[in-house]
This record gives structure tokens, C-alpha cells and sequence, in this order.
């Protein structure tokens, strides 16, 4: 009797070390995200497309950081899926520190870390392994809603 009580014992205490890794696993993982997101907003771009000004603000983060160092750009921008805009960069980007992967909203400029490349949506999408976020579109973000691929040049606006 005293054998299976610590048998129950030992499994329950398993279970709950299990679970207590996976909720620290968890948390550890959202601290990242978030820690990643709320660094302050300092980085102001302004995407020319065909004529059409789209501005954007770029994140305080090290992926974000890197592809500023790029600018000024010109790119394609192509179709993808109807959902966003995507342009293949000059050079893989730092992942520094990134989080694993992200959920993009309408407005999102991001950086697919497996293909090196630009994306920005203008539509909503689902979470993506890979995806890093860049910053947001702040004005103008119709003009990237077109089906068809169109011309950018991508800039720093300094004050």
C-alpha cells in the first residue's frame, strides 16, 4: 500500500514538473514577444509606390534595426496569396533576439526570416513560424492593396 502512495506520489509530482516547465516555456515565450514589441517606436520610413506615399514607423529591435540600415531601397513589390506585398531583400537580416514567430494585422510590415525577405499585409493573417515583426504602416496603407505588383522605393525620413 505504502509502495503504490508513493508511486501516485512520484507521478503526480512528475506531471506537475512537467506542466511547470511547460507554463515557464510558455511564459518565457511571450516575455520575448512582448519584450521584442514594445521597444519604443523611434524610426520613421516613407515607402513611394508608383506615386502613391505610404508612411510607416519602424520597431526599436535588432531585425528592425538592420533593415533600416538598408534604406534607402528600391524593390518590387509582388502579390502574394491577396494578402500581402513581398520583395526579396539584398541580404539576410539580423534574427537577433526575435521571437519565434508572429501574427501579422493589416498594416504589418514583417520580415520572413526562411525566404529573406520583405512582407507587408494588407490583410490579416494567421501566425507564422519565421515571420519577424518590422513595424506598422501608419498612413497610406491602400495603395498597397492593389492585385498587381508594383514598383517602391523604401526610406528613412529624417527630421
Amino acid at each position: 500500500m505504502r509502495m503504490k502512495r508513493l508511486t501516485r506520489m512520484s507521478a503526480v509530482t512528475a506531471l506537475t514538473a512537467v506542466a511547470l516547465v511547460n507554463m515557464t516555456n510558455a511564459v518565457e515565450q511571450a516575455t520575448a514577444q512582448s519584450t521584442y514589441d514594445s521597444q519604443a517606436k523611434t524610426m520613421k520610413i516613407r515607402i513611394n509606390i508608383e506615386g502613391a506615399t505610404v508612411t510607416g514607423t519602424l520597431d526599436d529591435n535588432p531585425t528592425a534595426r538592420d533593415f533600416a540600415s538598408l534604406l534607402p531601397l528600391s524593390v518590387p513589390l509582388a502579390d502574394y496569396a491577396r494578402t500581402e506585398k513581398v520583395s526579396d531583400l539584398p541580404r539576410k537580416l539580423s534574427t537577433d533576439g526575435a521571437p519565434a514567430g508572429f501574427d501579422p494585422s493589416i498594416g504589418d510590415i514583417t520580415y520572413y526570416a526562411p525566404w529573406g525577405n520583405l512582407a507587408i499585409f494588407y490583410q490579416d493573417f494567421g501566425y507564422s513560424r519565421g515571420l519577424i515583426k518590422l513595424g506598422a504602416i501608419d498612413s497610406g496603407g491602400a495603395a498597397l492593396s492593389r492585385s498587381e505588383s508594383m514598383q517602391a522605393t523604401i526610406e528613412l525620413v529624417r527630421d
